[in-house]
């Protein structure tokens, strides 16, 4: 695939996300103006590490910590007004300017209060089959933005509708959260204050991000369109049941920013040199032995919004070809190269067994995928350190080696290699904006 220079680039997670994607969005962010996240809620957690500092975003871009640059939160994604004026105060705390800098869709769905009370309510019935969300309402709002109830923040800037509107959902959702679910009412006049209050405070910055896009687009800017989770999250093409409930693949860039698809020129898929996955759901690769402990304790494998360990397994070459082919990935960043530093020997899973059957695609049919068996490729360590190292030659051979093969599987060259949390611990192939 020959190169050309890009101009808007989508950044996507292809595994199941917690890929690294806030490091590689920050490191791009010094040649983007604007930078636009297009998805999910305060659910997601992007680390970036500046020095000695370390920062954790959730619904802020991360260009953000960079001065002067232009940051968006569009449509697409469904905002708790309460996080994001928290998060915007812990910034301005540690002298990050926000105020004047961040624009909120005025299109982008809230998060009300019983959206977490029924997220909550709804994973306690489900019991053993419970998809293992983070209860903070995420699901629940995106559903009721598709059921056509939602309410948005513009409505923040009109009480009288906004009134009227959360009247409506309280006189239905009240009678679900006493009788099914056990729970408390909602109360509307509580709701109503808080809710106007957030609205004074964050009526500077909401407004028709598709509008500013376009006029960014028109002046010939560099747009850098975040995304949260990962392909395997996402609700059409992820391993549904267990995903999010949105668009977390290159097309949400589109859906939910307001832009055509003709605007996009690039999409850079974000790969760990390994697999993890955060709460339920199908792991072909996944190890419960020595190995996948290992593999979390040495990539400090834990949520960075909830805490939670992820379960961790070899690289997925099936996994990440798929994401290749869903987002049209025009390159590849492998991320936390160095956690494999110390293994005799690395495995890539190449295929699965089912049965007598051998796929080299995934199953959609979820009890089919929680069957397979992993076919592995065994290449051998390079047992040297390679975190810190900024030159692709500089790399050990068998490293060097288990990228190329990586690459050949998943039909992807790779223009990027992330060996440490810093900015600097990065292996740029090529500029992406040239």
């Amino acid at each position: 695939m020959g190169w050309k220079a890009m101009a808007n680039i989508v950044i996507v997670g292809t595994q199941w996300g917690d890929e690294g994607k806030g490091k590689i969005v920050d490191l791009l962010s010094d040649s983007a103006d604007l930078i636009v996240r297009f998805q999910g809620g305060h659910n997601a957690g992007h680390t970036i590490v500046i020095g000695q500092e370390k920062f954790i975003l959730h619904l802020i871009p991360s260009g953000i910590l960079h001065p002067e640059k232009r940051c968006v939160i569009g449509n697409g994604v469904v905002v708790d007004p309460a996080a994001l004026i928290e998060e915007r105060a812990a910034l301005e705390a540690r002298g990050i300017q926000v105020r004047g800098r961040l624009s909120v869709s005025e299109r982008a769905h809230l998060i009300m209060p019983y959206h977490r009370a029924i997220e909550k309510g709804s994973e306690k019935l489900k019991g053993a089959r419970r998809i293992g969300t983070t209860g903070r309402g995420i699901g629940p709002a995106y559903a009721d933005k598709m059921a056509r109830i939602g309410i948005r923040m513009v409505d923040l800037l009109n009480p009288d509708l906004f009134r009227q509107k959360l009247a409506q959902n309280l006189s239905e959702i009240n009678y679900f959260l006493e009788k099914l679910y056990k729970a408390k009412r909602i109360e509307l006049e509580a709701v109503l204050k808080e809710y106007l209050a957030y609205g004074d405070q964050l009526k500077d910055c909401i407004t028709d991000t598709s509008h500013l896009i376009h006029q960014a687009i028109e002046e010939g800017k560099h747009i850098l369109f975040e995304g949260a989770q990962g392909t395997h999250l996402d609700v059409d093409h992820g391993t549904y049941p267990y995903v999010t409930s949105s668009s977390a693949t290159a097309g949400g860039a589109c859906t939910g920013t307001g832009i055509g698809p003709t605007r996009i020129h690039g999409v850079l898929g974000i790969a760990k040199a390994y697999t993890t996955r955060v709460g339920s759901g199908p792991f072909p690769t996944e190890l419960n032995d020595e190995m996948g402990c290992k593999l979390q304790e040495k990539g400090k494998e834990f949520g960075a919004t909830t805490g939670r360990p992820r379960r961790c397994g070899w690289f997925d070459a099936v996994l990440v070809r798929t994401a290749a082919r869903i987002n049209g990935l025009t390159s590849l960043a492998v991320t936390k190269l160095d956690v494999l530093d110390e293994c005799p020997e690395v495995k890539l899973g190449i295929g699965y067994r089912l049965g007598r059957q051998t796929l080299k695609e995934m199953p959609s049919d979820i009890e089919k995928l929680e069957r397979c068996v992993p076919i592995y490729e065994t290449l051998p360590g390079w047992l040297q350190p390679t975190s810190g190292i900024t030159t692709y030659a500089k790399l050990p051979a068998p490293a060097q080696n288990y990228l190329n093969r990586l690459s050949e599987l998943t039909k992807t060259r790779i223009d990027l290699i992330s060996t440490g949390s810093k900015r600097s611990e990065t292996i740029l192939l090529r500029n992406l904006f040239a």
